[in-house]
């Protein structure tokens, strides 16, 4: 997966199912996304100022919406960047493998939902910034 850049990753419109009651996504693996779903985790009370991510993986796959506020998620795959501000629950950003990714500017009060396909898994990392550079090489 070392030869994904960032035109591999894209935004997803997930459905949106309206009703008076309040509304909801429903989001199928293999279905509305292109891979199972083998964990979900979420990201919330982030405080001000930080940033999460800083990382890539060799393997994994995620789709990662806004469930509540909003964040910025930037994307490089070795030598370009881009940016995206998530703010839509019915929304996510696929992910592919190869990719670092930043998320930060963080609104009070916002969460994060990550879809993944696959279970945690430490040596699918790559946590340093030049390790990624060569890998991507």
């Amino acid at each position: 997966m070392k030869h994904t850049t960032i035109d591999d990753c894209k935004l997803i419109d997930l459905r949106k199912i309206s009703d008076p009651r309040g509304n909801l996504t429903p989001v199928e693996g293999a279905q509305d996304i292109p891979f199972d779903i083998k964990r979900v985790y979420y990201l919330y009370d982030v405080p001000s100022g930080q940033s999460r991510g800083g990382h890539a993986h060799k393997e994994l796959q995620q789709l990662i919406v806004a469930a509540n506020g909003s964040f910025t998620i930037t994307l490089h795959d070795g030598q370009n960047k881009r940016s995206y501000t998530l703010n839509r629950p019915y929304q996510g950003l696929l992910i592919v493998p190869g990719i670092w990714r930043v998320l930060d500017d963080f609104s009070s009060g916002a969460v994060l939902l990550c879809l993944a396909s696959e279970h945690y898994e430490e040596a699918d990392y790559i946590r340093n910034y030049r390790e990624f550079k060569k890998y991507k090489r």
